[in-house]
């Protein structure tokens, strides 16, 4: 069976649409077609996001079920890079490149039927648009020309979220839960709403119920995590943080948030181990060796607590003063006085006013409660007490 990519994002695959025979071999073609990423303000709809769509195919089939996909490679990794980092079900496929070869279609078993009178070209057209405006009009359009098509109302809420119509995502995410109810992409962005509206309690449920219809579906659970760790219930979000990382173990962002809360469990060993696979997998990451830093520099690692933020300020092109302030305070905690008189007094000089004082409050209570830790330190009581003249001004 051939499905073109392009129409990928705008049909919900399930066993029941593929062959009954076994094994069966999917051929998807042109798939970087499948990712449009034209939508702006960080708003991009989950059926258009590799990682999703791509998990969907593999539930959809058997373990003895095949998928070969053909893409232009170029294409593909700017579309969608998480296919070359072998993130979620990308790390299952293996890149064999063909140049410029031709494919022969005559080898599949049938061809999707997908009806021109359908939502599909209209939603292509829609997510395609460098215009947004023009992407919401049409999917309006798409709604009202088939008003019982969830694919068409959940494109639609997306749309909406776009222009910052907060009412009309509302009513398009009704609409398509009415219409499909138990289908997890809708209960997403239903989490993402409310996320974005900071309404934790309901994005949770929204994401919660997502995770339950799709327990492969990583970035729900991270989602999840995210609005358990607002919601001060860290274990929970931890455990979420672990099953996202379950459908995707490369993702560096999951590691890192295991990483936090592990941190904040007070399970630092944890915290380091999942930290340090952080800056492994993307070392340009850099608050991945930041809160590494932070949390060897609880576990009384000085000396590579200051290497890893060191690192992470190296690789900041920003050159982040609150982390450079940190920065200072690990080299206080390893004994370097002049090193973290340096850094701090610098980082505070390039900081806005209002952002001053949190970070001279923030630097004392640290450096007074390492030298509280490590009578070493009490000897260096000029460093602490400069910070609380300056406090005190």
């Amino acid at each position: 069976m051939v499905f073109q990519g392009v129409l990928l994002p705008f049909f919900r695959v399930t066993s029941a649409d593929l062959p009954v025979a076994r094994p069966r071999l999917i051929r998807l073609d042109d798939i970087e077609g499948a990712f449009p990423n034209a939508q702006t303000g960080g708003i991009k709809l989950v059926l258009t996001q590799s990682t999703y769509l791509l998990q969907r195919w593999v539930d959809a089939l058997d373990g003895a079920d095949r998928i070969i996909a053909t893409a232009d490679r170029v294409a593909l990794e700017r579309i969608a890079p998480e296919a070359s980092q072998k993130r979620g079900a990308w790390r299952l496929f293996d890149v064999i490149d063909l140049g410029r070869a031709d494919t022969d279609a005559s080898s599949a078993t049938s061809r999707v039927a997908v009806s021109s009178q359908g939502p599909e070209p209209l939603l292509v057209r829609a997510f395609q648009s460098p215009d947004a405006e023009e992407r919401l009009q049409l999917c309006r359009t798409t709604v009202a020309t088939f008003p019982n098509s969830a694919v068409s109302a959940l494109a639609l809420a997306s749309a909406c979220r776009e222009q910052q119509d907060i009412i009309g995502a509302r009513n398009a995410l009704a609409l398509a839960l009415e219409r499909a109810p138990d289908w997890e992409a809708i209960h997403y962005e239903e989490g993402k709403l409310w996320l974005s509206l900071d309404q934790m309690e309901r994005a949770s449920a929204a994401f919660q119920r997502a995770c339950d219809l799709m327990p492969t579906f990583s970035a729900a659970f991270s989602n999840l995590g995210a609005t358990l760790g607002e919601l001060d219930q860290p274990k929970a979000a931890l455990a979420a943080f672990r099953q996202a990382l379950a459908s995707d173990p490369d993702g560096f962002t999951i590691l890192n948030n295991i990483g936090v809360v592990s941190r904040e469990l007070g399970r630092l060993e944890e915290s380091a181990t999942a930290l340090r696979r952080v800056v492994a997998l993307a070392p340009d990451f850099v608050f991945g060796h930041y809160n590494l830093g932070h949390t060897l520099l609880l576990d009384r690692q000085y000396p590579a607590a200051v290497a890893a933020y060191e690192e992470g300020q190296r690789r900041d092109p920003q050159k982040n003063r609150r982390q450079g302030c940190r920065l200072a305070i690990a080299r206080f905690a390893n004994g370097d006085i002049d090193g973290a008189e340096r850094d701090l007094w610098r980082f505070l000089d390039q900081s806005p006013v209002e952002e001053r004082d949190d970070l001279l409050l923030e630097a004392y209570e640290t450096a007074h409660a390492l030298a509280a830790d490590e009578p070493r330190l009490v000897r260096h009581r000029a460093f602490l007490d400069r910070i609380a003249a300056e406090l005190n001004r």
